[in-house]
């Protein structure tokens, strides 16, 4: 167990599917609770997204942390797309905690103010739906950095070029 928390990136790599895999899962389910109008399984729903949204920060996290190792495995190609992913992550790491936020925010209501817990939900499907765009966004660039069968062209220049003054290559 050592060896894995000495490596962040390994970590980055478990802790990603939250938020690639899990959160439109939870989304999905919050969507049919909010439609089934039942108030336990929104809850439920509403729990998984906070937890899924919240992984971001771990994601973001290992990813800093084992950004230059990973650079350093990758060619210059690779090495383009890891900048292009880690610039989108940095740039929509926001929208992850607005969602957990939201869902925190709802479950709460649940609790104090009942009358606001279903529109609040409403308004925790929307940006956690915004956070499962963002993720794939994300993690399109990252299967490029070490797969070359993936890569089909080159990186957006506009945004490579800003994430390039971001994140300077060595």
């Amino acid at each position: 167990m050592s060896e894995i928390a000495g490596q962040p990136e390994y970590l980055h790599v478990l802790v990603v599917p939250a938020l690639t895999h899990a959160l439109p899962v939870a989304v999905l389910g919050l969507l049919l609770a909010l439609l089934a109008k039942s108030v336990p399984a929104t809850r439920l729903a509403l729990v998984l997204v906070l937890l899924c949204a919240a992984a971001a920060w771990p994601a973001v996290h290992y990813g800093r942390a084992g950004f230059d190792r990973v650079r350093s495995m990758a060619d210059d190609a690779g090495g383009d797309w890891l900048t292009l992913h880690r610039y989108r992550a940095e740039k929509s790491v926001a929208i992850f905690v607005a969602a957990a936020v939201a869902a925190a925010a709802a479950l709460v209501a649940a609790r104090w103010w009942q009358k606001a817990e279903r529109p609040l939900g409403w308004l925790a499907l929307a940006v956690a739906l915004g956070a499962c765009i963002a993720a794939a966004r994300i993690a399109w660039p990252a299967g490029k950095v070490r797969h070359r069968e993936f890569r089909h062209g080159e990186p957006p220049a506009a945004e490579l070029q800003a994430a390039h003054a971001a994140f300077p290559p060595d």
